[in-house]
């Protein structure tokens, strides 16, 4: 019996799919992660010290992040997708075996690299599988169910990480997080990958202007990853909206991604007990959830309705957060929710404005460009936070997407 082109299709983004909802919960199911401060402290390491773990591990993303995607559009997609969780099991590793500040360093190290090798990556390699199957339409919300299971996967960690840690302590909570760190790999070598056949050659045509016969073979052993950059770096410079779709994916991710690390200190100035902060951030996460949800009506939106949206959830941030109340934080909530649709829907836009070999680097440029951003938004939280309430902090910084609201608005006219 053969099967009909729609029953193939329907097959192939089912399968692509349940590999990408199991990746992204294993990816986020750490139980490593409302615990690993307190290890370090645990360890005897000081808040500067500490710090310096966390500015470690966002350079090495910064540095890695575009070579990796380069790389991920010149070799496999997957292959990056398998590795990283590797990487990050072997830190995890090395945390809970020989716990000391260069074995953290490290660690964070190779987290960061891990980071670098699946951004870019796995947006390329859903998005173009998604296209051959003829389903790309469905990239927005394919993408925002798998942030939404990302999400759940470290509300369930959040959950567990005490009972494991009652049981077991930080031995235990270890190697929970690197079993889930394997079971990601294995996740992602599931995933199918079609690489067009013509890819390496339209990447050499486009960044030398060579023909399919003397392009590759005329380079240098090794140096696919750099043409690839720089034709990926030329789609940019050569096309306007390409360019705008790339701009937009940091304004819209890095500032509600930075505050996120501050929603703690956000709720227990509210004046709740210890007990309730954890409760009040779950709903926080559930807000952000419910927006990755709503990504494939979302992607109905056009740029006017991309600006109203990134607006409004402005401006219930500032009033949930000057609040100082507990209906204050879902509020919030409702915020994070918005941007995180919002930021499914940049990513939706970038991708759909791609048209050269070098998706993946791009995207890693926009990665870039996100946790530049984001690095920035952590000192300036720190120099209004000196002098200002957490609440006050959070309000001037939907400032930002007020700005970025009225210029889609602006794009949106006529």
């Amino acid at each position: 019996m053969t099967l009909s082109p729609a029953r193939v299709s329907g097959t192939g983004v089912r399968r692509l799919t349940a590999t990408l909802y199991g990746y992204a919960f294993l990816d986020d199911f750490v139980l490593l992660y409302p615990v690993y401060a307190l290890l370090f402290h645990d360890t005897g390491l000081t808040v500067w010290q500490i710090s310096s773990l966390f500015a470690l591990w966002s350079l090495t993303g910064v540095l890695l992040e575009v070579p990796s995607g380069a790389w991920a559009d010149a070799v496999s997609r997957r292959v990056l997708l398998w590795l990283g969780p590797l990487l990050t099991a072997a830190g995890f590793a090395l945390w809970v075996l020989t716990p000391s500040y260069w074995a953290f360093a490290l660690g964070f190290m190779l987290w960061g690299a891990k980071g670098a090798l699946s951004s870019g990556a796995l947006e390329a390699l859903v998005y173009e599988e998604l296209d051959r199957l003829g389903a790309a339409d469905r990239y927005a919300r394919v993408m925002g169910r798998a942030r939404a299971a990302g999400l759940v996967a470290v509300m369930a960690a959040m959950g567990l990480a005490g009972p494991v840690f009652a049981a077991g302590g930080y031995p235990a909570v270890g190697l929970a997080s690197l079993l889930a760190c394997l079971l990601a790999a294995f996740a992602a070598y599931l995933f199918p990958e079609h690489r067009a056949p013509t890819a390496s050659t339209a990447v050499h045509e486009a960044a030398d202007g060579e023909s399919a016969e003397g392009g590759p073979a005329d380079g240098e052993p090794g140096d696919g990853w750099v043409r690839t950059l720089r034709a990926g770096l030329a789609e940019v410079r050569g096309d306007r909206s390409v360019r705008g779709a790339l701009l937009l994916v940091p304004a819209v991710t890095a500032v509600w991604g930075a505050l996120d690390e501050y929603t703690p200190l956000l709720v227990r100035d509210t004046g709740v007990s210890e007990d309730a902060v954890p409760q009040l951030l779950l709903l926080i996460y559930a807000g952000a959830t419910v927006g990755g949800l709503l990504a494939g009506v979302g992607r109905r939106l056009g740029t006017g309705g991309l600006a109203g949206l990134l607006a409004g959830s402005a401006l219930v941030l500032a009033a949930g957060a000057v609040a100082r109340t507990p209906s204050g934080i879902a509020l919030v909530a409702l915020a994070f929710g918005g941007f995180q649709l919002v930021s499914v829907l940049a990513d939706a836009r970038l991708q759909q404005r791609i048209e050269g070999a070098g998706r993946a680097t791009l995207t890693s440029v926009a990665g870039v460009g996100t946790d530049l951003t984001t690095v920035a938004v952590y000192g300036a939280y720190a120099v209004i936070g000196s002098t200002a309430a957490h609440g006050t902090v959070f309000a001037v910084f939907a400032v930002p997407y007020l700005v970025t609201a009225l210029l889609l608005a602006a794009r949106a006219r006529p």
